[in-house]
């Protein structure tokens, strides 16, 4: 058996020996990719000569948060000439993504099997609306589809109000965090192998699979979830509740924790009222419930409450707006906020990695680059020479 290698030095990326190709636009691919570059990989992405990524401006605050530590090449794939480009760049490349509809990529010739020829070791990702075979397999997809056929909307919302969505582009989001994790796995799987292979997810899988137990209580029970609002599907109390000066979150799931909730807030009623007194009476009485307990907790402000109901190990928490989660102490003190230099704007902070390792951090090194900033680069890495390249930009195949 071989020794184990020792720990690389500080500051080694764990990903940096992988080069990734990114011909992905919108939110979902490139979500997936941004959790491969901020571990150190090799990211290019591959941008065609007039696309828009339709996420805003280049220096705005979602196109930068979504595509720093890349480079960027501009290639038209409509062109052959485009598309023996990027074989070139597959034959050393260790992973693609794109997100293109099934149907257009194959009209290109930049399939799976295509780059599979050029480079049996490329892992391939694929990310489409409603997924790669099927009878919506050549529909558009966005986020919001999704969350409307994958069963969000109907759980989302107050009982009555119709459907709503997500305040968040779950789908999108979702997707592109399962196609992450379906790379490093083949990644880790070519390390057995020694072969890439084709990693296939869609926006209504990842919607499907983010219901969990609301998706599992119909396929084993037969029972269908619908809107419940602030209030948890199946245990209360856990939900929003008025404060003296706004609203507050309790969880207090099971029954030790509901006694010491009551205690908390010198509230024995609750204790010794049939109505409430077990989990199924609360459910039962739910709105009635809510009330009551409502009364209660709107004596106090936010603050005394957090500070009580923490003392006595109860889960709770105040409702932060977006710029109160980050003047919080311990989101500053997670580290999720970093600061990366751009050339116009100067110092710009984005969203870091969610997640630490012990020996490792994630990274960001460059913000977005510009379009097409490192096509003569990329190119030369591939092969091509100085007269190759100025004959492909003058045609018109780069730029």
């Amino acid at each position: 058996m071989p020794l184990p290698k020792t720990r690389a030095e500080p500051g080694h990326s764990p990903l940096a020996r992988f080069r990734v190709l990114d011909l992905t636009r919108v939110r979902a691919g490139p979500t997936a990719v941004k959790q491969l570059s901020d571990w150190g990989a090799d990211v290019t992405k591959v941008e065609g000569p007039a696309e828009d990524d339709m996420t805003g401006s280049r220096d705005g605050s979602d196109f930068q948060n979504l595509h720093r530590n890349k480079r960027s090449i501009v290639l038209d794939l409509k062109a052959p000439a485009g598309v023996a480009v990027l074989k070139r760049l597959v034959a050393n490349a260790d992973v693609l993504v794109e997100n293109y509809r099934p149907d257009v990529k194959h009209r290109l010739g930049i399939g799976y099997d295509a780059m599979r020829a050029v480079n049996p070791r490329l892992v391939y990702a694929s990310i489409s609306g409603f997924g790669e075979e099927g009878p919506y397999s050549t529909r558009p997809g966005f986020d919001l589809i999704a969350q409307a056929m994958g069963g969000m909307m109907s759980v989302t919302g107050l009982p009555g109000h119709g459907p709503l969505r997500a305040g968040i582009p779950l789908a999108d989001l979702s997707s592109g965090l399962f196609a992450a994790i379906g790379i490093l796995v083949a990644l880790l799987d070519r390390e057995a192998t020694g072969e890439g292979q084709w990693v296939k997810t869609s926006l209504l899988q990842a919607q499907i699979a983010m219901l969990d137990f609301q998706a599992t209580a119909w396929l084993m029970d037969g029972k269908v979830y619908r809107q419940s609002g602030n209030d948890h599907p199946y245990t209360t109390p856990m939900g929003v509740y008025p404060a003296a000066d706004g609203e507050i979150l309790i969880g207090a799931s099971g029954q030790g924790q509901y006694r010491k909730l009551c205690e908390a807030i010198e509230a024995p009623e609750l204790v010794t009222d049939i109505r409430f007194a077990e989990p199924d009476a609360r459910l039962a009485n739910r709105p009635a419930f809510n009330e009551a307990l409502g009364a209660v907790t709107r004596r106090r402000p936010v603050a005394e409450w957090v500070a009580r109901l923490n003392a006595a190990g109860i889960a709770c928490g105040p409702i932060n707006a977006i710029d109160q989660v980050f003047a919080d102490p311990q989101v500053q003190q997670s580290g999720i906020v970093q600061s990366v230099a751009h050339p116009r704007l100067g110092e710009i902070q984005l969203l870091g990695a969610p997640l630490t390792l012990s020996a490792n951090e994630a990274r960001i090194a460059t913000s977005a680059p510009e379009k097409g900033e490192h096509t003569d680069a990329s190119l030369q890495e591939a092969g091509y020479s100085p007269d190759e390249i100025a004959t492909l930009r003058k045609d018109g195949v780069v730029a």
